[in-house]
C-alpha cells in the first residue's frame, strides 16, 4: 500500500469507528481523538450477541465511581519518546494526589495500540499539580491507555481507559495466531493452561534460556512476574493476580503462576513482564478462551 493510500485509510478509520461496534475492533482502523470521550462506546459494545456481564471489565470506561482518567490531549505525535500527560480526577473534580502503593508503585500505566502491538508498561511521575507524566514510544494508530491505581480516599482498585490518537500512516497488524511458546531477548517462555469464559483459570508461564530453566528471576513490581491480559476487539483489561499459597509466588522461577477470569469467549493477548539480568523482558501470547465442551447424556 503506498503512503497516500495508507494515510487515507487512517483518516477513513477515524471517521468510521464512531459508527462501528467495538466488538469488531480488530477489523477496523484507528479510533481517533478522545478529547471529549466518556468511554461509553467501549463499555456498550464488544459482543452484542452475548448478555451483558454483571461486572464491566476494567479499562472499558474512562470514568467509574466518580473517578475519571483525563488525558491532557487526545492526540500525540509519533516518536520514540513522546511525553504523555494525564490526571486522575476524583468525585469532587479535583486531581487525585494520594494513592495506595500497589506492586511497589502508586499507578501503573499500560499503553497498547488497538491492533494489540506496541505494548508498554510504564510508571509515570506524579507532579505536585496532580499531573502524571511518562514518555512513550508511539507509532501511528489508535492507542488505548490504561491507568491502574488505588485511590487512598476509598482503597478501591480501578482500571480506567482512554483512547489516544497518533496521526500518521497506519498499517494495522494482524493478531498473531494462538501459541503456547514465545521467544524474547534470547529467552523462551512456555504457557501452560488456558482460559475458560466465566471461570477463574490458572496460567503458568515457565522461563528458560539456552535450554536451561531460569531459576534466579529478579523481583519485578513485588513479584517475579507481572501479567497483563487484554481482550481482542474492545481491549477489556483483565484483572490478573499471582497464584499460589496466599497469592504469593514461592520461588524465583522457572514457573510463574497467575490466575484470571476471562469474561467471554474469544481471543486475548497476554503480556508477561519478567526481570532477569537486571533487565525487564516482555513475552506476548495470543490465547483463545473457549467454553467447556458440553457432552450429551
Amino acid at each position: 500500500m503506498n503512503t497516500p493510500t495508507r494515510i487515507a485509510a487512517f483518516a477513513v478509520g477515524l471517521v468510521a469507528v464512531f459508527g462501528a461496534a467495538v466488538g469488531v475492533g480488530s477489523a477496523v482502523g484507528p479510533v481517533g481523538t478522545v478529547g471529549g470521550s466518556t468511554g461509553g462506546g467501549h463499555g456498550d459494545g464488544g459482543h452484542a450477541a452475548a448478555p451483558a456481564p454483571a461486572t464491566v471489565p476494567g479499562g472499558l470506561q474512562v470514568s467509574q465511581d466518580g473517578y475519571t482518567l483525563a488525558l491532557a490531549s487526545g492526540t500525540a505525535a509519533a516518536g520514540p519518546s513522546t511525553e504523555v500527560a494525564f490526571r486522575v480526577l476524583g468525585p469532587d473534580g479535583s486531581p487525585v494526589t494520594a494513592y495506595e502503593t500497589d506492586h511497589d508503585v502508586d499507578l501503573h500505566l499500560v499503553a497498547v495500540r488497538r491492533d494489540l502491538t506496541g505494548y508498554q508498561h510504564v510508571h509515570p511521575d506524579l507532579g505536585d499539580d496532580g499531573v502524571w507524566r511518562a514518555p512513550l514510544a508511539l507509532e501511528p494508530g489508535s492507542w488505548r491507555l490504561f491507568a491502574d491505581f488505588t485511590a487512598a480516599a476509598d482503597g478501591e482498585n480501578r482500571v480506567l481507559g482512554a483512547d489516544l490518537a497518533v496521526p500518521g500512516a497506519y498499517d494495522p497488524a494482524p493478531l498473531p495466531a494462538p501459541s503456547q511458546t514465545a521467544q524474547v531477548d534470547g529467552y523462551t517462555v512456555v504457557l501452560t493452561g488456558g482460559l475458560t469464559p466465566g471461570e477463574e483459570s490458572e496460567l503458568t508461564l515457565s522461563v528458560s534460556r539456552d535450554g536451561a530453566p531460569v531459576t534466579d528471576l529478579q523481583p519485578y513490581l513485588g513479584a517475579y512476574g507481572h501479567l497483563v491480559a487484554l481482550r481482542d476487539g474492545d481491549l477489556a483489561h483483565l484483572h490478573v493476580h499471582p497464584a499460589g499459597r496466599g497469592g504469593t509466588q514461592l520461588a524465583p522461577g522457572p514457573h510463574i503462576p497467575f490466575a484470571t477470569t476471562a469474561p467471554s469467549a474469544g481471543a486475548y493477548r497476554l503480556f508477561l513482564d519478567f526481570r532477569h539480568g537486571d533487565a525487564v523482558h516482555t513475552a506476548a501470547f495470543t490465547v483463545t478462551a473457549e467454553p467447556h465442551e458440553e457432552h450429551g447424556s
